[in-house]
Parts: C-alpha cells; structure tokens; sequence
C-alpha cells in the first residue's frame, strides 16, 4: 500500500464504512485471500459468510491490522488508510471482539474495560470513580444492561461477551467487527444480542458479523458477502435472500439442514456417572452430585449455558482432572479418577472442547496428530521406530475422506491450519478410533455448514453402528438435532431430562438458565 493515506479520523462522512478493493494475502504459496473485495455500508449489520478455510477471517485480520496484505487497497469512509497494526486499528475507529473473550475473571467489569486506558488522577492514580461512571454511562446509552462493579467470574457468558463489546465502544469504535458473537449463547442471549446490534447501528455504528450460523445471519444482517476458497462470490441483500440459498453460495451445493436418523435401539449401558463431584480452579463444587448412564445406540446431549460445570465434567471422565467423590464406571469397569491412556484403553474416544489444548500438539504434522493416539501399533512404529510412510498415508486417507483442507496439508504442522480444519483433524481421529463410548464437545464449533451436515452424519453413524455418545454442545439446535436424550446440565447437575423428539427450544432455553424443570413438549 502506498503512504496516500488519511490521518485517523480525518474522514468525512460518505455512505461506506470500510471498502477492501482487490484483498490479497498469501502465506507462503497459499493464497487465503484473492483479490477480495468487501465494501460495508455505514450504519448497518455486514455478515462475512464463508466455509473453513475460506478466508474470511484472514480478511478480517487484515482489517484489525494483524495481518498485512501482499496487494489491495483499505479505504475507511472514503478516503485511503494504512492498517499496520491493531492500535492503528483502533485509532481508524475500528474495534474487534474475538471469539474467545480476553478478560481477567477476577477483575471487576470496570477494571476490564479500562485496562490500558485507565483515567488518572494527579501523581497517576487511576480515578476508579470516573472510570466507573464512564462506563456505566456507554452501558446505559447502548442499553446493555452491564453492572460495572461485577467480577467477570461471576457473570454469564452472553454479559461477558457484552463487557467485550464495552471495551471497543469505550477505546471508539466506529466499527466492530464480532468474531462467531453467538457460539456459547442461549437462545434468549442470542436475541438480545440482535437487540444489541440494532442499538449499535441506531446509534451511529457499523457492525461486522463473522458467523456460521445463517439462521443468525437472516435475523441480524441487512447485507452478506459469501466468500469462498478466498474469492469473493456475491454480496447480497439478506432479506431477498433464504438460508438455503446462502449455504448453497457458501460451499458451491445444496445443503441439507435435517438430520437423517432412525429411532434409537439403545443397547446395554456402557457409562454410568453417580453422584459426581468435580471442583473448579477456585476450590468450588462445578459439578456436584451429578448422576446419568449412556447405553450403546443412543446419544445423549447435554445442553446448558457455559460455565455450569461441563468443562470439569468432561475433564473427570476422560481423566484430565480429578474428582474429589462419586463413581465412574465405562462397560462396568472403573475409571474414576484413572489416567486418560487407561481411559482410552477402557474404550472412551472424545473431540475435546479446547481442540488446541487437549486435542492437537501444535507443532506436530498433521500426519502425526491423526496417529498420535495409536501410535505404538504396529502399523505405525516398529521396535521403537516411526513407520512414516505408513503415517502419512493414514493421513492422506483421513483427509481426503473428512475434507481437510488444503487437501496437502498432511506434511503441514497443525498450527498452520484455520480453525475449522483443526477440528476437523481431530475428529478424523477421535471417529475412526473405533471406541465403545465417544464424547462430542462442541464438536462443530467454528465448521461451516457443510462440514457440518458431514459431521453430524458420522455422529450418527457411531450410534447407529451400537456406539454410545455423549454430546455436550452449546449449539441448542445441534443438542436438538442429534439427541436422542437431552439431559439439562445447570449448576453442577442435572436439572432435567428429556427426550430428543418433539422438545420446544424456548422452554429448553428457560430451563438451561434454571426457569423450569421440563421443557418437553
């Protein structure tokens, strides 16, 4: 990019937000972005829809100044910018919250939203007062109902993501770009935060929604760009526009949104959980007193708001934390508090929820994280010895069969990979492990559509071939979908179960948050 450039905030007022002309980055010899063009109206909600792998993320980095492009052009309401670097993001107005939120849970709201731009007193010492009343005045003026003296440990998820919005707004933001906004929300948090954007927009602000999810794209966005292996498909107005159709721009075919499953055969009981206890990194009860069994031919979904215990949960039964009391049993062999290899070997496979940090080693190929459980087979080590063809071969295989993208990526290390295709890496693995029993968290976190629809039907599969699964998703329409039980998980326990046919998604919503004790229709 050449130096013609605008000062920050010496813009003057045209229709555009942002307008991206002919976007290209390359990463080595792969292009992520080719000559990508996005152009946001002003006061409006924008969604960037597009497969794993895809580039919209890339784009989006490119925007907030974390990447620098090979060629193109950034112009912010009208006139030329140089993005070289977030701060300088920032100061062009633009604001980004990720995914996965950035707060200090012991910290107060306020102390989070102020952190690196404290008000100072005289001699520098940080004036908490007007701090507070600062923030509370942008909280009241976008109606997002924060309390600013609350500890970030203490509240849900969908206000921490609103805390996340805060911070922008307070460093102003003109232009907030929100990475999967929706991933760990209620349905009910989910609609507020629709409510939310249109405050945002009313106010002044342009908003970007990078999501997968269409049904959210048709609720929230006035325009969509669909990009797909790094080009720019289509822009188009949302309202002329059904979701079929957009999944269909998005991966280059129809989609189908149902579920194909037979009735449950559920088969003898391969896990039994009773009266489990689990404490947290604050020495407080996560899960406490929970009780349920998962027999073969049947998936079991737990639904409920982050941060009522799954996690821990999940941790004791594949043996990453310990439990202080209660029992665990898997095909009637114990496997309380046991080593996750003796787990394993017992016959319990699982797509972990922290897929970069109990599901991939980084640093590794790709090839030797689809073998890095077996490992000491025979097809893939010989008396101490690596058999690296036969490696990579298993690789090639998986990832052609589970379309892992780029499809060379077996030599590749994981890190080099986006998000999606991570995911799908481990679950390549975790599926073709052949265990009785496979834990599913969030299993399609960060997947497009058609990933999806792929991997959904090979959850199925495992349960139709006797497997017994436990899916514990944040996704209430996957927990919907798939399960032929939904047991509510709140506060430790379970609140309530019901079966997976015919259960009403508000009244499971209100039961997630604790309302009622049955959602069934």
């Amino acid at each position: 990019m050449s130096d013609e450039s605008i000062k920050p905030g010496a813009a003057a007022d045209p229709p555009h937000a942002v307008d991206m002309r002919n976007i290209t980055m390359m990463f080595g010899a792969f292009k992520a972005n080719d000559n990508v063009c996005l152009t946001v109206t002003r006061r409006s909600v924008h969604a960037i829809l597009g497969e794993n792998g895809a580039g919209k993320s890339t784009l989006m980095n490119v925007l907030y100044g974390l990447l620098q492009p090979v060629s193109g052009e950034i112009y912010i309401k009208g006139q030329k910018a140089v993005i070289d670097s977030p701060s300088r993001a920032i100061e062009y107005g633009i604001g980004m919250v990720h995914q996965h939120f950035m707060l200090v849970p012991p910290f107060t709201v306020t102390e989070n939203i102020v952190l690196g731009m404290e008000p100072l007193k005289k001699f520098g010492v940080i004036d908490t007062g007007k701090a507070r009343a600062e923030v509370k005045a942008l909280s009241d003026r976008y109606d997002l109902k924060v309390d600013p003296d609350a500890k970030i440990e203490d509240i849900s998820v969908g206000m921490q993501q609103r805390v996340e919005i805060l911070k922008v707004l307070y460093r102003g933001a003109d232009l907030l770009i929100l990475d999967e906004p929706t991933a760990s929300l209620t349905p009910q948090e989910i609609d507020e935060l629709g409510v939310i954007t249109k405050n945002l927009v009313n106010e002044g602000k342009t908003v970007i929604i990078i999501t997968h999810k269409l049904a959210e794209i048709k609720a929230m966005a006035d325009k969509c760009t669909i990009i797909r292996a790094g080009k720019t498909i289509d822009t188009v107005n949302v309202s002329e526009v059904s979701e079929e159709s957009l999944a269909a721009m998005m991966v280059g075919r129809a989609v189908d949104f149902t579920v194909e499953k037979k009735a449950a055969e559920p088969g003898p009981v391969v896990l039994t959980v009773e009266n489990l206890v689990v404490r947290n990194y604050l020495d407080h009860p996560a899960v406490n007193g929970l009780s349920l069994t998962v027999r073969a031919g049947e998936i079991v979904g737990i639904a409920g708001v982050d941060g009522n215990g799954q996690s821990e949960f999940v941790a004791a039964l594949t043996g990453l934390q310990k439990a202080e009391s209660g029992a665990i049993t898997l095909l009637g062999r114990d496997i309380f508090n046991k080593t996750p290899r003796m787990i394993f070997e017992t016959g319990l496979s699982s797509i972990p929820e922290d897929r970069q940090k109990h599901g991939l080693v980084m640093d590794f190929t790709v090839a030797e994280n689809m073998a890095l459980q077996n490992i000491q087979e025979k097809q893939f080590s010989k008396q101490g010895f690596l058999r690296k063809g036969n490696i990579m071969n298993h690789a090639r295989t998986l990832i052609e069969k589970f379309d892992v993208r780029p499809p060379d990526c077996a030599g590749n290390k994981a890190v080099s990979l986006s998000g999606g295709n991570q995911q799908k890496v481990i679950i390549a693995r975790e599926v073709t492990n052949d265990k009785d029993l496979l834990i599913c968290v969030n299993p399609t976190r960060g997947l497009d559509v058609g990933a999806i629809e792929y991997v959904h039907r090979y959850i199925v599969g495992q349960r139709d071939a006797g497997k017994a699964v436990l899916l514990v998703s944040f996704e209430l329409s996957e927990i919907m979908k798939l399960s032929d039980r939904i047991d509510v998980m709140f506060r430790g326990r379970i609140a309530g179960s019901v079966s997976g046919d015919g259960v009403d998604q508000a009244a499971l919503g209100l039961m997630m948050a604790g309302g009622v004790q049955n959602a069934a229709s």
